[in-house]
């Protein structure tokens, strides 16, 4: 066998080992569905009632609860049990391009460590990309454990 048909037969070999997973990406399929950061719920059914997140004694260790598999989706609880009415959360996956936002407590803004995009504490665009807001969430204490609430 030559060289070139050798390489004749690799190409041929790996554009036809390929041509399942282009069929399959190209297939739609009802049971399976793509995360969107649009609606920033990460594949979950909205959930209506209070959700746990997390303890007021980890609230207040860390100023901050970040949970990203809550039955709500992604949230992240800023604040301290000392100020409950201050308390904010917000679905932390960025709205450009889906990384999680960060709190910067000394800017008292969110930031997207992927693109710069900059929202405040109520979920709004301040700069940046990013074009639609965080999803906020009620909060509440109670027992000693945070829950959160789609607004």
């Amino acid at each position: 066998m030559k060289r070139r048909e050798f390489f004749n037969w690799v190409g041929l070999g790996l554009l036809a080992s390929s041509l399942p997973v282009a069929i399959a990406a190209c297939t739609s399929d009802s049971s399976t569905t793509a995360s969107s950061t649009d609606d920033n719920t990460a594949n979950k059914p909205p959930a209506k009632n209070w959700q746990k997140v997390g303890t007021v004694v980890e609230l207040d260790k860390k100023g901050q609860i970040l949970l990203e598999d809550s039955p709500v989706g992604a949230v992240l609880v800023i604040g301290t049990s000392k100020a409950v009415k201050d308390l904010v959360a917000v679905n932390p996956t960025c709205t450009h391009q889906g990384c999680t936002v960060g709190w910067k407590k000394d800017q008292n803004r969110f930031v997207c460590p992927c693109h710069d995009a900059i929202f405040s504490t109520d979920g709004k665009v301040k700069g940046g990309p990013a074009q639609k807001p965080l999803r906020t969430y009620q909060t509440k204490i109670e027992n000693g454990a945070v829950f959160v609430q789609p607004v």
